[in-house]
């Protein structure tokens, strides 16, 4: 029993309160996030579009994530974390409200369009709370209790939200745009703005750090920022597929999209349960190396889909492939709030997040092209040839990448002790004719 407890007080302990709520309104947020999970179904089964009309509508969500990311982290620094942070939440949960409502085509991809930017548009805001108000030692705790949080979510949404839908899909839109709300008023009413003010003294209109002569010319110069952000699109098209091509493969074997749902919920029941413990299992571990481990098992995880048949074939492959994604996104996080320059933060979150929104629009356009015109086999060993390559980048590149992050650390420009310098010894000669004059003093005649 102490075992547990200091294991838990190690886990939890000592993170700051803003942290918490931060934490709350993620969970509560992830538990009604219903519409996700279940939109393909709702678009093909009560509006009665065509899988290709389906398609469009998911990929314009995709398209307005993108959208989102992009706008998002340049108001987080521009205009402030929290301000940010509520108005993407208050947009969300009213765009989510007049997607269950909409009824034509149009209407729908519109609603879908503008819910994916203003949902997206928090992902940027959220991350730099989360680096601001979470010291750098802790931040691999915070990061998987977050992500722990996200998966918690998951799998109970994944349940209620089947619940749910038998009562009416209305419902689903409903209770999403409720928590998205409870949200907001959590952040409204316990977190205040965590962006750090520049030093008192402090040129108006400069920042910490270098000059910059542009946040995207920066960006786009940061060439280990670009080469991570590039490595992490490449897993997201690999790991995306487990929500377009994964149950249509298990269609093709027969197995019913009730199946489906069991063998994906084995994701978040994985991470529930063993997330907490993986910080202490790579703590201290290079991140390079866990991030090319990481990929190899993803990749392996979504290669053996090509081979399986039957439904607990299939559930093996999730946890294959959830044990890489457990290694990998507490030290996915950790490096990319280390890569991020203060000043910037919000940017370097947003232009990160975009990778997953461009991965979200991609990875079922290409995974369907592949699995038409090459076959299924095709595409999931695909998959495992892209993770061993991702893998293979992360050695080569991870050690510009710790340097790069070591020097955001430290002062980029030196200080240099100043030294006082006496003049030279004077000669005795010297002295005399530099001497200054004695004072004349006046004598008292006798």
């Amino acid at each position: 029993m102490r075992t547990v407890r200091g294991w838990f007080r190690e886990t939890t302990g000592g993170l700051p309160r803003t942290f918490w709520y931060l934490w709350t309104g993620t969970l509560i947020n992830r538990l009604g996030s219903f519409v996700l999970v279940f939109l393909a179904i709702y678009l093909t089964q009560a509006r009665h579009f065509s899988a290709a009309q389906a398609g469009l509508v998911m990929g314009l969500w995709g398209v307005g994530g993108a959208v989102g990311t992009t706008v998002g982290g340049t108001l987080v620094d521009r205009w402030g974390r929290r301000p940010t942070l509520l108005t993407a939440h208050l947009g969300a949960a009213t765009m989510m409200l007049t997607l269950g409502f909409a009824r034509p085509l149009w209407a729908v991809a519109v609603g879908a369009l503008l819910l994916g930017t203003f949902a997206e548009a928090a992902r940027p805001a959220f991350g730099a709370m989360m680096i601001d108000v979470v010291p750098e030692r802790d931040r691999l705790r915070a990061f998987s209790l977050n992500y722990w949080a996200i998966n918690l979510g998951f799998a109970c949404a994944a349940v209620l939200a089947g619940l749910a839908a038998e009562a009416g899909y209305l419902l689903l839109f409903v209770v999403d745009a409720a928590t998205t709300l409870v949200t907001a008023l959590i952040i409204f009413v316990k977190v205040g703005e965590t962006r750090r003010a520049p030093a008192t003294g402090a040129v108006k209109g400069a920042t910490s750090g270098p000059p910059r002569v542009g946040a995207l010319r920066t960006i786009a110069a940061d060439r280990v920022f670009l080469g991570f952000v590039v490595l992490n699109l490449f897993g997201a098209l690999v790991f995306l597929q487990h929500i377009s091509m994964l149950p249509i493969a298990m269609g093709d074997a027969g197995l019913s999209p009730a199946t489906y749902g069991s063998v994906i919920a084995l994701n978040g029941v994985l991470i529930v349960v063993g997330q907490l413990f993986v910080p202490r299992l790579i703590r201290g571990r290079s991140r390079s190396h866990v991030l090319a481990l990481a990929s190899v098992v993803m990749g392996v995880g979504f290669g053996l889909t090509a081979f399986a048949d039957a439904a607990w074939f299939f559930g093996l492959t999730v946890l294959i492939w959830t044990l890489g994604e457990m290694l990998n996104s507490p030290s996915n996080a950790t490096l990319i709030a280390e890569l991020s320059p203060a000043e910037l933060r919000g940017r370097y979150q947003g232009v990160f997040s975009l990778s997953w929104q461009v991965a979200g629009a991609v990875a079922p356009l290409l995974g369907g092209l592949v699995r038409e015109h090459a076959g299924n086999a095709t595409l999931w060993l695909g998959c495992a040839a892209i993770g061993v390559a991702t893998a293979l980048a992360h050695l080569l590149s991870g050690p510009a990448r710790e340097r790069r992050a070591t020097s955001l650390r430290r002062p980029e420009v030196p200080v240099v002790p100043v030294t006082v310098v006496g003049p030279p010894p004077q000669s005795a000669e010297a002295k005399v004719r530099t001497a200054p004059a004695e004072p004349v003093t006046a004598r008292t005649p006798a």
